[in-house]
C-alpha cells in the first residue's frame, strides 16, 4: 500500500512540474517574465492580462458564481490569444490542465488577446 501511495505522490509530484514549466512557457510565448508565473495572485494578473488584455479583471474571480464564468471566459480567450481553434478552446475549458500543457509545450504563438 506504501509503494502505491509513493508512486501516486511522484506521478503528482511530475504532473505538476510540467504543468509550472507549460505555464511559465505560456508566459514567455506572451512577452511576460516567466518567474511571474510562479508568485501565487500575480500569476492570475497576468494570466487574466495575456488572455483578455486587462489583468485586474482577476479581482472578479472573488465574487461567488461570477468566479465561475469569468474563470471559463478567461480559458476560452487564453486558447484564442494563442490562436487555437473552438476545438481546442473548449479543451481547454473542460480540461485546463491538459490546454495548459498543450499551448505552453506546443508550436503555438501569441498573437495577443482577441
Amino acid at each position: 500500500m506504501e509503494d502505491q501511495n509513493n508512486f501516486s505522490l511522484l506521478v503528482s509530484f511530475i504532473v505538476y512540474l510540467l504543468l509550472v514549466i507549460a505555464m511559465w512557457k505560456i508566459f514567455v510565448k506572451a512577452g511576460e517574465a516567466g518567474w511571474k508565473s510562479l508568485i501565487p495572485i500575480v500569476d492570475f494578473y497576468y494570466l487574466f492580462k495575456i488572455a483578455m488584455g486587462n489583468g485586474w479583471l482577476f479581482l472578479l474571480m472573488l465574487i461567488p458564481l461570477i468566479n465561475v464564468v469569468i474563470v471559463y471566459i478567461m480559458l476560452w480567450k487564453l486558447a484564442k490569444s494563442f490562436g487555437c481553434g473552438v476545438g481546442m478552446r473548449i479543451l481547454t475549458m473542460l480540461i485546463p490542465n491538459l490546454g495548459t500543457l498543450i499551448i505552453g509545450f506546443g508550436g503555438s504563438t501569441y498573437i495577443g488577446p482577441q
